[in-house]
């Protein structure tokens, strides 16, 4: 039932689905995920470059550190809880904030995988070889729409997040394991 209700705004065939829910069900099932994410956050008038390595767990949870810029490479912090709760072992990062004060940069992947755990589909299709995900983070008037690619393998390689029809993030995903 939740499976149908979650998967009620996907129009794509059968084998799609399929695909989708498999993620998901591995995702859930597993004790996490590791990928790399280089991220981009667009403020308008600038664009700010960062690459995160990351550690997710089932629950939506994550960890990273940074690994680029090299002015803040090392500097590491978790995500946690439904409200995304940001620590920092060291040092503090300050980034200006996107989406209405909503979204930091480093906030990406962590959106992402609590996404993909739990997020609703509202559109899927074949682009080539990849599967097109376009799923809201919430059911809130003021949800963050991401669209998300997977390859053949079925594993995140790019995202977007988007606010009020907005590209603010994109990601490009790599090494992404099941744990």
């Amino acid at each position: 039932m939740i499976a149908l209700v979650i998967l009620t705004g996907c129009t794509g065939k059968r084998d799609e689905m399929d695909r989708i829910m498999n993620l998901r069900a591995k995702l859930l099932g597993s004790e996490g995920c590791t990928f790399t994410a280089r991220i981009f956050a667009d403020y308008g008038d600038t664009l700010q470059e960062f690459t995160l390595q990351c550690e997710g767990n089932n629950d939506g949870d994550l960890g990273f550190r940074v690994e680029a810029p090299d002015t803040i490479s090392g500097i590491t912090g978790r995500f946690k809880g439904e409200e995304g709760f940001l620590t920092f072992d060291e040092v503090a990062l300050s980034f200006p904030l996107l989406a209405d004060d909503q979204v930091t940069p480093v906030s990406g992947p962590w959106i992402l995988l609590k996404t993909l755990l739990g997020g609703y589909l509202t559109a899927c299709t074949v682009e080539e070889e990849l599967l097109r995900l376009t799923i809201n983070d919430s059911y809130e008037e003021d949800a963050l729409q991401l669209e998300i690619w997977l390859s053949s393998e079925d594993v995140p390689i790019q995202a977007e997040i988007l606010y009020d029809g907005r590209r603010i993030v994109t990601m490009q995903i790599e090494d992404f394991r099941i744990l």
